[in-house]
């Protein structure tokens, strides 16, 4: 099953006098990783897509939403996958990719068929996904967390010591505009992108996981 819905662009001044409501209505995603569902979020910002698949009682099959106006969901785009739960495998076009915990994939446009899978039902793969229009095909590519191209920045001193794991990246994985990384915070610090700082022609979506109990994340 896939449930989407869409969110449209927001002008910088008018961003400046939204509450903290607004904010969270018109920026965060709060329905992911739905038990045996596929939920999308289709953004007119870059016509970006962020969302999650978990399939548990039986596969999710990946399908084409009304915004894309195609047969397939990959027929001009490209997608990035991170599992962040238990083992699982993907198959595209009938060959099938094993991901285990914070291993990536990515698959380039032209794809009819991709299928999310889980190992253990009670422990089921719990798949993020990220994806962008595509202007040609590439191939795709399985990315373990080991085999990331890694960067170790910041300092225990500004509490923001941290390994930013880039996995599907130009330097490992040719893909036509689709970014998609991992990074983990050191014990005691708690900072991430600092100094802050935006993208004037990029869109980023944050996924935040392994928040330990009683903890919560700020994102300014």
């Amino acid at each position: 099953m896939t449930k989407y819905s869409s969110r449209y662009a927001s002008s910088p001044e008018a961003v400046k006098k939204y509450d903290t409501q607004q904010l969270r209505e018109e920026f965060l995603i709060d329905n992911l990783m739905q038990e045996d569902e596929i939920v999308l979020t289709y953004s007119h910002y870059d016509r970006y897509i962020a969302g999650s698949a978990v399939p548990v009682k039986g596969d999710l099959t990946l399908e084409s939403i009304d915004p894309l106006k195609a047969p397939y969901f990959l027929e001009r785009r490209e997608i990035g996958i991170i599992n962040v739960g238990g083992s699982g495998s993907i198959v595209v076009e009938g060959k099938t990719f094993e991901l285990g915990f914070k291993d990536a994939l990515y698959i380039g446009s032209g794809n009819k068929e991709v299928i999310f899978k889980s190992n253990d039902s009670t422990n089921p793969a719990k798949y993020y996904i990220n994806s962008a229009p595509a202007h040609t095909s590439y191939p795709t590519v399985k990315v373990s967390l080991a085999e990331a191209n890694k960067l170790e920045l910041g300092t225990m001193e500004t509490a923001n010591h941290r390994t930013v794991n880039q996995m599907i990246i130009g330097s490992v994985v040719t893909t036509c505009q689709l970014q998609m990384g991992m990074t983990e915070l050191r014990p005691g610090s708690v900072w991430n992108t600092m100094p802050a700082h935006v993208h004037d022609r990029r869109m980023e979506v944050y996924f935040y996981l392994d928040i330990p109990e009683n903890q919560a994340v700020c994102h300014f």
